[in-house]
């Protein structure tokens, strides 16, 4: 089973709204369990990122036009890319813990590039960036969950 299979499946249990599926065949076995202690553990851990929702940021633009502090560093982050996670699991930035990180602050890369690995349900997937050019910003701490959708790093694609 590929990765966006698996992500899918995690998407379509997540909306059916039960709490826990087994799946079972020759090839695999995966059992999906709710768990909503979880998430709130979940939900606790981005709160201290203050950079971790940028989407916020622009609306909050608007309501505050006289200040000049706050809508120069959202139209910095307007100029990057953003790398995203694209499944909920555990971010790691290395391959193993006696590696050096994929990817730090600074680092060029180019689309193709691993820049960190998203641990689901056992499943190491590396994920690749999408856009050629600096890490400007590494938005999630090592070994911590993540997500479908949540930003991991800014990219100056220039």
């Amino acid at each position: 089973m590929k990765a966006k299979e698996i992500q899918d499946l995690i998407d379509f249990i997540s909306k059916s709204g039960l709490d826990e599926v087994n799946i079972e065949t020759e090839e695999f076995k995966i059992k999906v369990k709710k768990n909503t202690e979880a998430k709130v553990v979940q939900a606790a851990a981005p709160a201290p990122q203050p950079t971790a929702a940028p989407a916020p940021a622009p609306s909050a633009a608007p309501a505050a036009p006289s200040s000049s502090g706050e809508s120069a560093p959202a139209s910095d982050d307007d100029k990057y890319v953003t790398i995203k996670s694209p499944m909920i699991g555990t971010f790691y930035r290395t391959p193993n813990p006696d590696n050096p990180a994929f990817v730090n602050v600074g680092d060029s890369v180019k689309a193709g590039d691993t820049v960190c690995i998203v641990e689901a349900m056992k499943l190491f997937n590396e994920i690749e960036s999408d856009v050629s050019g600096k890490i400007v910003k590494i938005l999630v701490d090592n070994a911590t969950p993540v997500e479908y959708d949540q930003p991991l790093f800014l990219v100056d694609p220039s």
